[in-house]
């Protein structure tokens, strides 16, 4: 018999959404990705763009802006080669302030105009505790009320931001296959 054809999304034409499945996480999962662990973050050379939204509008807003991102770095001929990242810069009760990033090979010299409030930049690092989520964006309250919880019960001093690294694609708030990596900055 012969073999299967190809996957329609094997043949599908470079104008299609961006295929993001293969790019590497900032640090490779531990053998048990269950559980917190301690970390070095790499500074990666970076597109970023800032944005800021109310909490119920958290993830079309993030999937924008990620959106907005491929779309810049594809018409300047850049390759991204890491996941989404979110760096949460400001937080309230009504919203948030946040820089969604994604990783570049090399930050282009000289830089483009910043279109629309593109810059190229570096994603945070140093050493940081990586605490696993998975499951719907509807549920990381959960997952950030457990890391308050042991960063206070290990007196673990963290910086003012927290950074959402997209393992899987932020498809839609109640996709209950989301994988994300939070990262807390130590001091």
């Amino acid at each position: 018999p012969a073999p299967p054809p190809a996957p329609p999304q094997a043949q599908a034409p470079s104008s299609s959404p961006p295929q993001t499945s293969g790019r590497k996480t900032l640090v490779e999962a531990p053998a048990n990705a269950d559980d917190v662990d301690a970390v070095t973050l790499p500074a990666k050379p970076a597109a970023i763009l800032a944005g800021k939204t109310k909490w119920d509008e958290a993830v079309p807003s993030l999937k924008d802006a990620f959106a907005r991102i491929e779309a810049d770095l594809a018409k300047a001929g850049i390759a991204p080669t890491g996941r989404p990242l979110a760096v949460f810069t400001r937080t309230d009760d009504d919203g948030f302030a946040y820089e969604a990033m994604i990783p570049v090979a090399s930050a282009p010299d000289p830089a483009p105009t910043a279109a629309d409030g593109l810059r190229f930049g570096t994603t945070p690092s140093g050493k940081a505790l990586r605490f696993p989520h998975k499951g719907s964006y509807d549920d990381i309250d959960g997952t950030y009320e457990t890391l308050t919880t042991y960063l206070d019960a290990k007196d673990i001093v963290v910086q003012d931001r927290f950074i959402e690294e997209y393992v899987t694609d932020l498809a839609d708030k109640a996709d209950d296959k989301l994988d994300v990596n939070i990262y807390a900055l130590t001091r």
